[in-house]
């Protein structure tokens, strides 16, 4: 009796695999899901290691595309390799593992377009590129739900008390906001790297080294950046493009609001926004990836025990 209950779970966890796997996915043992052991290329995340189940499209939501085809040709018998339009890879074509890639959202939300994945051979920097990716960045939907809660945030705060309170208050906020957005990316990531030829892009360290270093790096990421041919030089780029964003301000904030003091806050307020989400950026590849894992093992696991128990 134990022999059909066997076979019956192995049929059943081939079955889910034929229908969830993506290129070269290795292939789960019953026996492996049963008894606990990780999961090939699951745990430690190789380069054929691929997304599956929808809600890890969550935390990779620019590989959704890849899934669908992907799908479809392992229904048919095949398996098709990814290729750089579907997935990020490294200067000798192989996939980057999920705990080394920088997906173009953050969670489907937060944008990470100035992001480059570890090991992949960025697009070369230049006035069209940065032009475009600045655009990006200051056009893109989250920016504006983000402008409209710091915007509320200011005035319920009453953080500019000469920009007044109510409706008209909330408009003031939200107009001189979306310039500041505006100046501060134009500056920050086209004109001034442009011109000094910064590269002003994120690399990150990445999960070989431990968490003091690579929390060390993201807040040295605001003074130190990587030139066009990759040496490392102050980041005069993204510091002087925030002051100069406060230097321009001044032209459409009212005089109550223009202050040294004013001013200087707000600029070490964008430095630890800054910091804020470069964090996230630097940890969070390597945090979704073992969600991943972890999910994908619990899923497995979970379909052999239903299989082995079903009569």
């Amino acid at each position: 009796m134990a022999l059909p209950s066997c076979a019956h779970a192995q049929e059943t966890s081939s079955s889910l695999t034929a229908v969830a796997e993506l290129p070269d996915a290795p292939q789960p043992s019953a026996s492996l899901l049963a008894t606990g052991t990780p999961l090939p290329g699951y745990g430690e995340y190789s380069s054929s290691a691929d997304l599956a189940w929808p809600s890890e499209l969550t935390l990779f939501p620019d590989l959704a595309q890849a899934v669908p085809s992907a799908q479809g040709a392992s229904q048919g018998g095949q398996r098709p390799k990814p290729s750089s339009a579907d997935l990020p890879v490294d200067a000798d074509g192989v996939p980057i593992p999920l705990d080394r890639r920088q997906p173009k959202r953050i969670l489907g939300f937060m944008p990470n377009f100035r992001s480059v994945s570890s090991g992949a051979t960025p697009h070369p920097p230049g006035w069209k590129y940065n032009f475009t990716v600045a655009t990006h960045q200051a056009t893109d939907y989250s920016s504006f739900i983000f402008l409209g809660l710091t915007s509320l945030t200011g005035e319920a705060m009453n953080v500019h008390p000469v920009l007044g309170k109510g409706a008209d208050g909330f408009y003031a906020y939200v107009w001189r906001g979306l310039l500041d957005k505006t100046d501060g990316n134009y500056l920050s990531g086209w004109l001034l790297p442009s011109l000094i030829h910064e590269d002003t892009r994120f690399y990150a360290l990445g999960n070989g080294h431990n968490i003091v270093i690579r929390a060390l790096y993201v807040i040295s990421r605001q003074a130190v950046t990587r030139t066009y041919g990759g040496r490392q030089t102050p980041n005069i780029a993204v510091l002087g493009g925030k002051v100069l964003t406060q230097v321009v301000s001044r032209t459409y904030y009212p005089t109550g609001a223009t202050s040294f003091s004013v001013l200087a806050t707000k600029f070490g307020y964008a430095c630890m926004r800054d910091v804020g989400f470069t964090s996230i950026r630097e940890f969070y590849p390597d945090s979704a990836a073992h969600f991943v894992r972890k999910h994908r093992e619990k899923l497995a696991r979970k379909a052999v025990r239903d299989a082995a128990t079903a009569p």
